[in-house]
C-alpha cells in the first residue's frame, strides 16, 4: 500500500495567535478534512472489528502462559503515566490474565543522572517556557538529540539492560519520547552479543501521546508499530521515515474508566454537590495546574453573575491538580456565582460530566477527555513545542475557541451560558464536533493491535539492523 502524504496545511489565524498574535480574539473554526483522509488511509488495512474477538483465547481451551508486556514511561507530565495505565487497565478487560502488564519509569529507577532526574527538571523548565522551547527545539535535530541519546545508551546500557531483562518482556511498548532510541538501542547491543537468547530482542511498539505537535525522538526506524493518535501525527511520522505499515491512526488511549462511562449529568451534578439549574464551566490547567488559571477563574466569577438582573447565570469548578498554593489563594476568595475548588482529581469523568464547556491549557490528554464528554473547548494556554498544534488540533475542527486573555475567555462562556438561542445553538454545534472528533474506544483498538502481532508472529523480533552501535547512529538515532 502506497500512501502519499500531503504538506501540512497551514492555520494562518490560529497559529499567528498562539505564536504571538496577542491572544484577544476568539477565532472561528475552519473545518479541516486533511486528519480525516490520512486517518483513513493509514488505519484502512488493520482496523480493528468485532471479528478480533476471534484472535482472543477460546473460552473453555487451555490458556498459554501468560506474556508479559513491559511498558516504558516517565512523569514528565501526567499523561504518559495515565496513557501507559489505560493500556494496562484495557489488557485486563480484554484478555484478562493472558497478559501481565507492569508499568515502569525506566529512566528513574534504573538510569542515571540526567535520566533518573527528568521529572524534575521537566516541571522546572515548564515553568519557564522559553527555557522548555529553546530545549524542545534544540534538540529536534537528529544529529543533536542523536548524540545525546548515544551517549547516555553507552553510560547506562547495563542498567536498562537489567531493568528490561527483569521483567522478561515478550512486548515493549513506549509511551514516552526518550523511550525509544536507549532502550532500541541498547537491546540491538545486546542482541549482536547474545544471539543465541530468544529473548534478546522482543517486539517494541511506541503508541504517540501528543495530538498534533511531537518531538522527533517520538520516531524510530527500529519500531513493530507506531500508534498515533491523528493524522497529523501520522504524516510526521512517515515524513521521518517510518513506513506507512508500521503506522496506525487509532485516537490517544483514555483510561477505560473514563472513555466507557456511562453517567447521567442530573444524577452525577447531586453527587457532586452543584447546582442542578445551573450551567457548569470547568476550569483546569494541566497536572500541575499551570497557566492563568487563577486569574479566570476570578474573571468567571464576574462574568457569571448578572448584575443587572441580580441572579447568576452559571457556576464554576476549578481543578487546580498539583498547585497547592493555586487551590489555597482560591479558597480564600469570596465568589458571587457557586465555585467548587478541587486539588488533583481521579475521577475526572464525572465532573467533565457534571459540565457544560472547559477550559484548559491544550494538553493533550485533557483535550481527548473533553472530546469523548462532548464538551466544547477554550483553550487559554499551551506549553511550548508539543502543544503548539494541539490549539489548531482543536480549533480548526469546530470542537473549540482559543484565548489567553482571561476577560474573553469568561465572556464567551456567559454568552454560552446566556438565554439567547443564537449562543445555545454555538455551544451545542461545538458539542457536536467535539463528539464527532473524540475517539473513545483508541484505547481497546490499539491493545487489540498489539495482540493480533503477537498472535500472529510469536516469535517475530523487532526489525533493528544487526550492525554495530556506532555504525547505525546516524540512521536510527
Amino acid at each position: 500500500m502506497v500512501i502519499s502524504v500531503p504538506a501540512a496545511r497551514r492555520s494562518t489565524s490560529v497559529r499567528d495567535a498562539v505564536l504571538g498574535g496577542g491572544g484577544r480574539q476568539l477565532y472561528q473554526p475552519l473545518r479541516c478534512a486533511f486528519y480525516d483522509g490520512l486517518a483513513a488511509a493509514l488505519s484502512e488495512s488493520e482496523e480493528p472489528s468485532d471479528s478480533d474477538a476471534a484472535a482472543r483465547v477460546p473460552a473453555g481451551c487451555k490458556r498459554q502462559a501468560a506474556r508479559n508486556v513491559l511498558i516504558l514511561m516517565s512523569d514528565t507530565g501526567g499523561g504518559h503515566r495515565a496513557s501507559a495505565e489505560a493500556l494496562r487497565d484495557a489488557f485486563r478487560i480484554e484478555f484478562g490474565d493472558a497478559y501481565k502488564v507492569f508499568v515502569t519509569d525506566l529512566g528513574k529507577e534504573y538510569g542515571g543522572w540526567p535520566l533518573n532526574d527528568m521529572e524534575r527538571s521537566y516541571k522546572f523548565m515548564i515553568r519557564h517556557a522559553r527555557l522548555w522551547k529553546v530545549a524542545f527545539h534544540g534538540t529536534s535535530p537528529r544529529w543533536v538529540h542523536g548524540v545525546y541519546l548515544a551517549a547516555l545508551a553507552y553510560l547506562y546500557a547495563n542498567e536498562v539492560v537489567a531493568g528490561i531483562t527483569k521483567y522478561e518482556p515478550d512486548m515493549i511498548i513506549s509511551v514516552h519520547p526518550l523511550m525509544q532510541h536507549i532502550p532500541l538501542w541498547v537491546l540491538k547491543w545486546q542482541q549482536s552479543l547474545r544471539q543465541h537468547h530468544p529473548k534478546a530482542v522482543v517486539p517494541f511498539v511506541t503508541v504517540v501521546t501528543d495530538l498534533n505537535t511531537c518531538h522527533p525522538t517520538w520516531f524510530h526506524h527500529g519500531v513493530t508499530r507506531c500508534y498515533c493518535p491523528s493524522a497529523e501525527v501520522a504524516s510526521r511520522a512517515l515524513l521521518r521515515g517510518l513506513s506507512p505499515s508500521q503506522v496506525r491512526v487509532f485516537g490517544l488511549p483514555i483510561r477505560p474508566s473514563f472513555c466507557r462511562a456511562v453517567l447521567d449529568k442530573d444524577e452525577v451534578r447531586k453527587e457532586l454537590g452543584l447546582d442542578p439549574q445551573l450551567p457548569a464551566v470547568l476550569l483546569m490547567g494541566g497536572g500541575e495546574g499551570i497557566g492563568p488559571v487563577e486569574e479566570t477563574a476570578r474573571a468567571l466569577g464576574e462574568e457569571l453573575y448578572d448584575r443587572r438582573r441580580r441572579r447568576r447565570v452559571g457556576q464554576v469548578v476549578v481543578v487546580c491538580g498539583r498547585n497547592r498554593a493555586l487551590r489555597s489563594t482560591l479558597q480564600s476568595l469570596r465568589w458571587k456565582v457557586p465555585v467548587k475548588i478541587r486539588g488533583f482529581e481521579t475521577q475526572m469523568e464525572k465532573w467533565m460530566a457534571a459540565c457544560d464547556c472547559i477550559i484548559t491549557k491544550a494538553g493533550p490528554g485533557t483535550i481527548a477527555e473533553a472530546l469523548i464528554r462532548g464538551l466544547p473547548i477554550i483553550l487559554n494556554d499551551f506549553i511550548p513545542g508539543q502543544e503548539v498544534g494541539n490549539v489548531p488540533y482543536v480549533v480548526d475542527n469546530g470542537a473549540g475557541v482559543f484565548s489567553k486573555d482571561p476577560g474573553e475567555a469568561a465572556r464567551q462562556v456567559a454568552r454560552w451560558f446566556s438565554s439567547s438561542s443564537t449562543d445555545g445553538d454555538e455551544l451545542r454545534r461545538y458539542s457536536r464536533n467535539a463528539l464527532r472528533l473524540a475517539q473513545p474506544e483508541a484505547v481497546f483498538h490499539i491493545v487489540r493491535d498489539i495482540h493480533k502481532q503477537l498472535q500472529r508472529q510469536p516469535a517475530a523480533v523487532t526489525r533493528i539492523p544487526s550492525r554495530s552501535l556506532t555504525s547505525s547512529f546516524p540512521y536510527h538515532m
